[in-house]
């Protein structure tokens, strides 16, 4: 699902006594406002919450994924934990040449990355963690056990999806004749729970070593992956320094490459420059304002196979600079504006695909803040279900398809995860989203419009959705309106428009005519 969750709210000698969650997913997070107001921190009320969505939405993320925490203290210092899933030590196939046929078609067992999730909770616990550790999974593991009413979505996907799948799979969510549980109808996660219970009453380091690393590995190379005892117990969770982008009054703070802040924050610094401090009115001003927006992303979409994890690709130490640098007016490219170069297209068939990533937003009575990715990749992940845990396994790796030609143990895939905080004197915002490649657009969108444009949250969020796929063609939300799509991009008749187009640094560069792999699909929900 691509849910965007943002919560405003003023710093902690003006706020308000009421703690503010929000999760994308769960709508049971009055539980979760229990764990803030027993005082436990942002990151317990987080942590929680997320666990609670493995089995709400086990087709969004779980504990065979991996997670981005973006947390900002009492203080205002933040950091980054970064605990997505690494490439498996056995990797060997070279099925990565993005001139051969797309490789996100293939099974989904050999694209299982080493799950960082569990690893994550615990790095962020152990820094700003108030409650016990096991008191963040008792409220999951209950729910696990007495189970939950499979809500309509979820209903559909199990009968587009069940009956392609291995027996273990499908038995999860069957009665006990063996037909698909219909909506209404109740799944239990009898095998998740007694592996959170484990977890909760021994540690991470149970998920990573003994029984339930044992039966967690023998399910997946059952199952044809190459993830071993060595991949888990070898997992490491990366905390970095957040990176700080000035935006207007706001200092806005984002994970660094191989996450997606870096092209978000592109994006807005190219349109920044152009000051645009009020919504477009006349149809001159949209013409020009929404072609502007589309063609930002169009070169931010060519930057982004440069996004790597910068320990393991030393010649994109200069890219990645060039993301650091402050954007400049670059004279000598001129955006078109004509019908040849900006093909509309609003068939609903391309839009909504769910995908498997959910987000959570969490803003604390004394100022602290959480903004929390998390994701199995694709619905249900890699389809892979370990059966002795009750895991649903990623396929996370299928992320640098057409993005790189090779990959190393260890490394983690580029993300368009962007789990943000932006603060300013008198403010803090906390953003971010669910929805692959349309993360960064479904975010930019909303910050323009309610940082820029003075829109309400609610408005900024609701204003309808535009994106640019790696064709140049510009796909509409199908809330646009058809008469809007030819006033806005096309004017009366076709013509051409000269303007200056930003860019980040000389050295970033790249032909015209590079285009990258990248497959957009998207639901948008409001909160």
């Amino acid at each position: 699902n691509m849910i965007i969750i943002v919560k405003l709210s003023e710093q902690k000698h003006t706020m308000s006594s009421s703690n503010q969650l929000t999760n994308a997913d769960c709508d049971q997070c009055e539980l979760f406002r229990d764990i803030l107001q027993q005082g436990g921190s942002a990151v317990d009320a987080a942590i929680a919450a997320l666990l609670c969505t493995s089995v709400i939405n086990p087709q969004s993320s779980g504990i065979g994924g991996g997670a981005i925490f973006t947390v900002m203290d009492s203080s205002g210092n933040v950091k980054i934990i970064n605990s997505r899933e690494t490439v498996p030590a056995n990797v060997t196939y070279t099925v990565l040449d993005s001139n051969s046929k797309p490789c996100s078609n293939t099974r989904g067992n050999k694209w299982i990355g080493v799950p960082g999730e569990i690893r994550g909770y615990e790095a962020a616990h152990k820094l700003y963690g108030k409650l016990p550790w096991a008191t963040l999974f008792q409220p999951t593991i209950k729910l696990a056990r007495e189970g939950i009413k499979i809500p309509e979505v979820q209903a559909v996907l199990h009968f587009s999806l069940f009956s392609l799948f291995v027996c273990p799979f499908r038995k999860l969510f069957s009665d006990k004749k063996g037909n698909l549980l219909k909506i209404g109808g109740t799944v239990k996660f009898e095998k998740l729970a007694d592996t959170l219970e484990i977890i909760a009453n021994n540690g991470a380091d149970s998920f990573y070593s003994g029984k339930i690393a044992e039966d967690l590995v023998h399910d997946v190379q059952q199952a044809g992956g190459i993830l071993t005892l060595q991949d888990l117990a070898m997992y490491k969770v990366n905390v970095t320094d957040a990176w700080t982008v000035p935006l207007g009054e706001y200092q806005m703070y984002i994970p660094p490459p191989p996450a997606g802040g870096a092209v978000l924050s592109l994006v807005l610094n190219i349109l920044k420059e152009y000051q645009m401090n009020s919504a477009p009115e006349s149809s001159d001003e949209k013409t020009r304002f929404y072609h502007l927006y589309a063609e930002a992303f169009k070169f931010a979409n060519r930057l982004k196979k440069h996004i790597r994890n910068p320990n393991f690709v030393s010649e994109n130490v200069s890219i990645t600079q060039c993301f650091k640098e402050r954007a400049y007016i670059n004279h000598d490219y001129n955006i078109p504006l004509n019908p040849t170069d900006s093909q509309t297209d609003d068939d609903p068939s391309r839009s909504p695909v769910s995908g498997g990533t959910t987000h959570v937003s969490v803003l604390a009575e004394d100022g602290s803040a959480v903004s929390v990715t998390s994701s199995i990749n694709n619905v249900f992940g890699s389809k892979i279900y370990s059966s002795q845990t009750g895991v649903i396994l990623n396929d996370q790796l299928d992320d640098f398809c057409g993005r790189v030609n090779n990959i190393s143990p260890g490394e983690r895939p580029p993300s368009s995860f962007s789990p943000s905080v932006l603060k300013s004197k008198s403010k803090t915002l906390v953003i971010g989203a669910s929805g692959g490649d349309f993360i960064m657009t479904a975010m930019a969108s909303t910050l323009i419009n309610h940082l820029w444009f003075k829109k309400s949250l609610k408005e900024a969020i609701d204003d309808p959705v535009i994106f640019v796929d790696p064709e140049d063609k510009v796909i509409f939300e199908p809330k646009w309106d058809k008469v809007k799509h030819l006033e806005y991009f096309y004017g009366q008749k076709p013509h051409f428009t000269q303007y200056f187009l930003l860019w980040l640094y000389p050295g970033c560069l790249l032909n015209m005519n590079q285009r990258p792999s990248i497959y957009f699909s998207f639901t948008l929900v409001h909160i």
